[in-house]
């Protein structure tokens, strides 16, 4: 069932003076589907940009944020400017992250935690601000475990969680790497469980306060970043992007009230906060809950994972699934694709026996290369790259969120997602991946002699390769030979 948001002030319940304008947007729709949670699907980058800075600025209460990775560049600087800005309206601005990627960001961070409206806290943060590398030294066990959580949540009336990180690439901004990524609006009931969810977080042992980690910064250091946000705004490359921005489909529809919605069963799954310290009960896990809310595969799977790496454990699923009948379909990045090479080790030594077993493999191709890329080999960007993190079951249920199907999102890193009960949004999904993506794959299989093929059509014809496509041959050895070490519980 679908229907539309209104986003216009004007269509207010009259009487209620202490409703914000996102309350009145949403209640009146909230109440026709008491039990049921409007979402959204956003997979254009661009689009997912225009939503946060929109709800920034629409929210008149409250903004809570919780992401594992904010980068200072173009799109992070606008939205942390636009948090600011939405502190000196008077809303409480709560910020919460992983404190693995904030390397030259601590001044910032202090900064706006001197706002008197705006509080940030920091997940697992490094004692050793200058040399963090002394820390897994020292508390490896503790810094090894990420929050790598996605939320964004307007006066606690509509919210944005899925896959992307805050920074250009996320948002298809310039010439930066990019990603092909998905995160999911939603309003009405879901809402409550995030915000619950973010609070759960943020009162956690792992949570610490800025101010316990970061040295005191004056607050005209403020000052700083309206500076950085304003030479953004003037910068021609941003002037581009940001008028792009407001041509983009999605705003219109937003701001006019049109946007579409799909009002469906949609639940919460999360990791307790404890396993960032390792202290998470079994059943508290994200894993768990997952599978009890997607139920049992009786015809499909289809899972997208830019970092795939099955274990033992997933390839039992795997193949009892396919003898019971069910057609299984993967699809991750290629080695020209990833940009963690060191994790495509760890899918690279299972490619031959899901392909046994009756598993279907995709993998993406790099799309573009533009010059001032450069491989950096097990940390470095690549020019594309999948990022987005779905699983559809039968074409009924399908998951969105940040959780990778890897060891270390079941073991170490915090995670969270959707399960929408939508067999309009779970097909369109698949087909929408399908249909975009099919130019763009190479099918994985195996040849008359058992030996590993990838196949590809480009300009008409099917090309097939005998070895991982335009990978380079020191890409393609290093990850054999990191497909031999024992490291794959850290991947």
């Amino acid at each position: 069932m679908e229907t539309v948001i209104s986003m216009d002030p004007f269509n207010a319940m009259e009487g209620d003076e202490a409703a914000t304008r996102l309350d009145k947007a949403v209640l009146p729709l909230v109440r026709t589907h008491p039990a049921e949670s409007g979402v959204a699907t956003l997979s254009d980058g661009r689009d997912a940009f225009a939503a946060r800075v929109l709800l920034a600025d629409a929210a008149e209460r409250s903004v809570d944020a919780q992401y594992y990775l904010w980068r200072s560049d173009k799109t992070g600087t606008l939205l942390f400017d636009a948090l600011y800005r939405a502190a000196e309206r008077g809303v409480r601005v709560r910020l919460l992250l992983d404190d693995n990627n904030t390397t030259g960001q601590d001044d910032l961070l202090a900064a706006l935690n001197a706002h008197p409206n705006i509080e940030v806290r920091l997940f697992n943060p490094f004692r050793f601000r200058r040399w963090r590398a002394l820390g897994y030294l020292t508390d490896f066990a503790r810094l090894n475990r990420r929050m790598h959580n996605k939320v964004f949540i307007a006066d606690n009336e509509a919210t944005i969680v899925g896959g992307r990180n805050i920074g250009d690439e996320y948002f298809d901004a310039g010439d930066s790497p990019w990603f092909i990524d998905l995160d999911v609006l939603a309003v009405g009931q879901i809402v409550k469980e995030v915000a619950s969810d973010f609070e759960r977080y943020w009162e956690s042992q792992s949570a610490w306060r800025a101010d316990r980690v970061l040295t005191a910064v004056d607050r005209t250091a403020i000052a700083k970043l309206v500076t950085a946000a304003s030479q953004v705004r003037h910068n021609p490359a941003a002037q581009t992007y940001i008028r792009a921005l407001a041509k983009r489909p999605f705003v219109d529809e937003l701001l006019a009230g049109r946007l579409s919605l799909e009002w469906a069963d949609t639940r919460l799954v999360s990791d307790d906060p404890a396993k960032g310290l390792g202290r998470a009960a079994g059943d508290m896990l994200l894993w768990p809950q997952l599978q009890r809310e997607v139920g049992e595969p009786k015809r499909e799977l289809e899972l997208v994972s830019p970092y795939f790496v099955p274990t033992k454990t997933g390839m039992a699923l795997f193949t009892d699934s396919v003898m019971r009948g069910v057609r299984i379909s993967v699809l991750t990045n290629s080695l020209e694709a990833t940009d963690v090479a060191v994790v495509h080790a760890g899918y690279a030594k299972w490619r031959k026996l899901l392909l046994k077993a009756g598993v279907r493999l995709f993998e993406l191709k790099r799309l573009s290369s533009p010059p001032t890329v450069r491989d950096r080999g097990l940390t470095g960007h690549s020019a594309s790259s999948l990022h987005a993190k779905i699983i559809s079951v039968d074409r009924a249920r399908i998951f969105i969120g940040s959780l990778n199907f890897d060891p270390r999102s079941a073991t170490f890193n915090t995670e969270m997602g959707f399960v929408i009960n939508s067999p309009r949004l779970a097909g369109a999904v698949a087909d929408a991946l399908a249909e975009d993506l099919s130019g763009r794959l190479y099918k994985v299989s195996l040849n008359d002699a058992g030996a590993l093929q990838w196949e590809e059509q480009r300009g008409g014809k099917r090309l097939t390769h005998a070895k991982e496509p335009d990978a380079g041959f020191w890409r393609r050895t290093l990850v054999l030979v990191m497909s031999m070490l024992p490291i794959e519980w850290l991947l």
